[in-house]
């Protein structure tokens, strides 16, 4: 499979997880709205999420793979199935201590980590309607907590089984998985709504949703790694000079790699300071999240392995090729994605959530934030292009500072605009924390002669960049022509409709325009779709997930 092809592989499988996401959250927005027990949710659900994205989404493959892959090269399958073994053991034992001691500790965390918020929340007597008490939303957050904590294990020992099938280039389950979250949480939430209970009870049956879509989706994958012809055992916990080096990766890895995830996690905790901005924070990531998981997840599952392998074999043109063409279908994806977000996200929160509990008052507070969250999008991809620049190197000293300057900027600017602007102050400050990771991370790499920028990266960033602005002005133009069927009053079927139209002339627009200016790699598409017609044939070992 060549290298378009991989990321068209795993980026289709997490659009399509994506997409189902964004079912999701539109009826969660019209079974809870923005709200107290919205809130709850989304506070509970974003600490195991936070290391479902730390480690399912590459950052426990950074660390894993190179190490995996050695051991497979050197030792064999008997060696790669030892080592193995030794990690998922000692990764079962600490899950499970860990997981045992958060659920006895649930209240300390809530009140330091996820919500501090709440433990100087005031009531306020004037409010009515389905408002919870300070008290209330205490509690119903640490009870969600609870339930949902469990994830987290499943979700780590999750990530280990997928690094193995991504280091036997089985990329499709690994990337699939996700989607059963969003098929559960969706049969939970539409029952809720048909038996018509109340929103705590929906909460509550998510709450169990999410911890059931995690057991489902560890099955699965491991389902696969049986299916490749892999397993592992379940032994004592040893001590070993593989499992030293994983922990000595591990860390820094799952920091660079997580920092996204960590800069909302920092902006909820914040954010819980202020009654329903947690629930504008989350309902304006999701459809950010689409163009984010589809490229970067993609890039970031698959750089690595083809990183590490070429340069194992000090194949360095080939490494310096894959990383510059990486990059360049990044910026192709990217940045005509976060012009639209920015240009256009009134209508887009409009036609996904403005039903039942999501009140029209609610839609300019989620889009002021999309817009900002937009700006970030390109910078949050290319810190997953440049990361594995250091990762296959074995190096995550060097992007942990840059990550490390990076995090702590965004506490500084979220304390700070917060005050100023509340939740778009929080979605503003993780919006440049996100351009000063990229730029500290590309600096990095060039700096000590592990990037070389190429003629064709330049020429075609240049033009992206233009071809997007044109687009850019069509949509404020089409933005003007179907103004009336875009307002709140036209009903959501014109609203859909007028998006539908809008969207799909921007791309014919920005593509057409791409590909007559040499903006997009003309050769490399027709490559993919040339290889998409061919007749099949013999899959090579570990591609059997083409299909």
């Amino acid at each position: 499979m060549s290298l378009i092809s991989k990321f068209a592989t795993v980026g289709g499988a997490t659009m399509v997880s994506r997409i189902f996401g964004f079912g999701r959250e539109m009826l969660m927005a019209s079974a809870l709205g923005v709200g107290p027990v919205a809130d709850a949710f989304n506070l509970a659900f974003r600490f195991p999420n936070l290391f479902r994205r730390l480690f399912a989404e590459g950052a426990f493959n950074a660390a894993f793979i190179p190490l995996f892959a050695k051991s497979l090269e050197e030792e064999g399958d008997e060696g790669a199935r030892r080592f193995a073994s030794e990690i998922f053991s000692t990764l079962f034992v600490i899950l499970t201590f860990l997981t045992v001691l958060a659920l006895l500790f649930m209240p300390i965390l809530v009140r330091t980590i996820i919500a501090p918020g709440l433990a100087v929340c005031i009531d306020d007597p004037g409010a009515g309607g389905d408002v919870l008490s300070c008290a209330a939303r205490y509690e119903v957050t640490v009870a969600f907590s609870r339930i949902m904590f469990p994830y987290l294990a499943c979700m780590s020992l999750m990530a280990m089984v997928c690094g193995i099938l991504n280091a036997f280039r089985r990329f499709f389950a690994a990337a699939a998985a996700p989607t059963l979250l969003n098929f559960i949480l969706i049969g939970v939430i539409a029952y809720a709504i048909w038996i018509d209970v109340d929103k705590q009870t929906i909460g509550l049956m998510m709450s169990w949703g999410v911890l059931a879509a995690g057991l489902a989706q560890l099955a699965m994958v491991v389902i696969a790694m049986r299916l490749a012809g892999f397993s592992m055992a379940l032994k004592r916990p040893r001590w070993t000079k593989g499992l030293k080096r994983l922990l000595i990766l591990a860390g820094p890895a799952a920091l660079i790699g997580g920092i996204t995830q960590i800069n909302l996690f920092v902006g909820q905790a914040i954010a819980s300071f202020k009654p329903g901005a947690v629930s504008i924070l989350q309902y304006a990531d999701r459809p950010y999240q689409l163009p984010l998981g589809m490229v970067g997840v993609a890039i970031g599952v698959v750089l690595l392995p083809e990183l590490s392998r070429a340069l194992k074999a000090k194949r360095f043109l080939e490494a310096q090729h894959t990383q510059n063409r990486s990059l360049e279908f990044a910026l192709f994806l990217t940045v005509p994605a976060a012009v639209a977000l920015f240009l256009i996200p009134e209508p887009i929160i409009r036609v996904i959530y403005e039903r039942g509990e999501f009140e029209p008052s609610s839609t300019p507070a989620v889009a002021a934030v999309l817009g900002l969250y937009a700006l970030g999008l390109p910078a949050f991809v290319m810190i997953k292009v440049f990361s594995p620049g250091f990762f296959a190197r074995e190096d995550t000293r060097t992007p942990m500072l840059a990550t490390l300057i990076a995090a702590g900027s965004n506490i500084v600017l979220s304390l700070g605009l917060f005050a100023l602007i509340a939740e778009q102050g929080i979605a503003l400050a993780t919006t440049l924390a996100g351009w000063l990771n990229a730029g500290l991370l590309f600096a990095g790499l060039y700096r000590r002669g592990l990037w070389q920028v190429d003629r064709a990266l330049v020429k075609r960033s240049i033009l992206v960049c233009l071809c997007a602005a044109m687009m850019g002005f069509a949509l404020v133009f089409g933005l003007q022509v179907f103004s009336d069927w875009l307002l709140p009053a036209a009903g959501v079927h014109l609203q859909a409709a007028a998006l539908a139209l809008l969207v799909f002339a921007a791309m014919a627009i920005y593509f057409a325009l791409a590909f007559a200016t040499g903006a997009a790699d003309r050769s490399l598409v027709v490559n993919l779709f040339r290889r998409g017609r061919r007749a099949p044939v013999a899959p090579e070992a570990g591609d059997s997930d083409r299909a």
